[in-house]
C-alpha cells in the first residue's frame, strides 16, 4: 500500500507524506506528525509484531513512538523529532529499568522478526536450549550453504557451550545504536524485536558495531552491573546478529563468525 493509503486506513488527515532517511528494511515516509512505515513484499505479520513490540516496550517505560495503525502492509506512528545527542545517562537508566524486570519464561507466544527473517514462536524455561532452537538453528539452517567449514565448526560450539543465566526479561531484540533515537522527549527506542531473553543478547548487538560511547556504559554499570560470566558470553550472543548478516548480505560477516568460534573452541 501506498503511504496516503495507510494514514487514511488510519483516519489520519495529514501533509503529503515525504521520503525519510535510514530505515534499512522498511521504507520510511514523514507526514506532518506522523511517520508511516511501509515494505515492498512484507512478510505476514511483520509490522504486526513490530507493532506488539513497541506497545510491550511502551508498557515497560520505553520511550517509543506510539503506534496509531498497525496492519500487514505497515505501521502508522508518531513523529518524535530530534533533540540533543547526548542523552547516554538517560537511555542507561532505561536500559538498566527494562533489564531489570523479570517474565516467568523465555521466548514469545507469536512468531518474532530479526529484520524480515521469522523466528519460530513458542517459549521455554531453560535459556541455552531455548536460544539454541529458536533462535539460532533457524539461522543455521538458512545459512548454511554460505557458511562452508563454518557451519560444522559453529554446530560444535552450540552443542558444548552453555550460556549463564540472569533471569527471563523483555528485550529489545536488535538494538544497535541506529534504532536508538535521541529525541526532544529523550532517548527513545525503534524497530524492535521484542521477546524475553537474556539481557546479555541486546548487551551484545549494542557492542558488535559500537555506536555506544564510554558514558552509556559507565552508566549502565551504574545501574545494572554486567557480571564478568555475562560479559564473556557476548560474542556468543553476537553469533545471532552475524549469522542473519550472513543470510542478508552474503559471506563477508563469517569472518566475525569465525572470530568468536576461536574464542569459544
Amino acid at each position: 500500500m501506498k503511504p496516503e493509503e495507510l494514514l487514511e486506513a488510519a483516519r489520519l488527515k495529514a501533509p503529503s507524506p515525504e521520503p525519510m532517511g535510514g530505515g534499512d528494511v522498511a521504507r520510511l515516509w514523514r507526514a506532518g506528525p506522523y511517520v508511516i512505515k511501509t515494505h515492498p513484499a512484507p512478510p505476514p505479520g511483520m509490522f504486526p509484531a513490530e507493532a506488539e513490540g513497541l506497545r510491550a516496550l511502551r508498557k515497560a517505560g520505553i520511550l517509543t513512538p506510539d503506534v496509531l495503525w498497525a496492519g500487514e502492509a505497515g505501521l502508522v506512528l508518531t513523529y518524535l523529532p530530534p533533540g540533543k545527542s547526548d542523552w547516554w545517562p538517560e537511555l542507561a537508566e532505561m536500559l538498566a529499568r527494562l533489564h531489570k524486570t523479570r517474565k516467568e519464561r523465555y521466548g514469545w507466544s507469536k512468531p518474532v522478526y530479526l529484520g524480515t527473517f521469522p523466528l519460530p514462536p513458542g517459549e521455554h524455561g531453560a535459556w541455552g536450549e531455548y536460544f539454541v532452537n529458536f533462535r539460532l538453528k533457524p539461522l543455521l539452517e538458512a545459512t548454511w550453504s554460505q557458511l562452508g567449514p563454518t557451519g560444522k565448526d559453529l554446530e560444535r560450539v552450540l552443542a558444548r557451550y552453555i550460556p549463564p543465566t540472569e533471569g527471563p526479561t523483555l528485550i529489545h531484540g536488535d538494538l544497535w545504536h541506529g534504532n536508538v533515537l535521541m529525541s526532544t522527549q529523550g532517548p527513545a527506542l525503534i524497530d524492535p524485536s521484542v521477546w524475553v531473553g537474556e539481557r546479555g543478547v541486546d548487551l551484545a548487538m549494542m557492542q558488535l558495531f559500537g555506536g555506544f560511547p564510554p558514558p552509556f556504559w559507565e552508566h549502565y554499570e551504574t545501574f545494572f552491573p554486567i557480571p564478568t560470566e555475562v560479559r564473556e558470553a557476548l560474542p556468543y550472543y553476537q553469533l545471532y546478529f552475524l549469522l542473519v548478516h550472513v543470510h542478508f548480505f552474503g559471506p563477508a560477516y563469517l569472518s566475525g563468525i569465525q572470530r568468536v568460534l576461536r574464542i569459544y573452541g
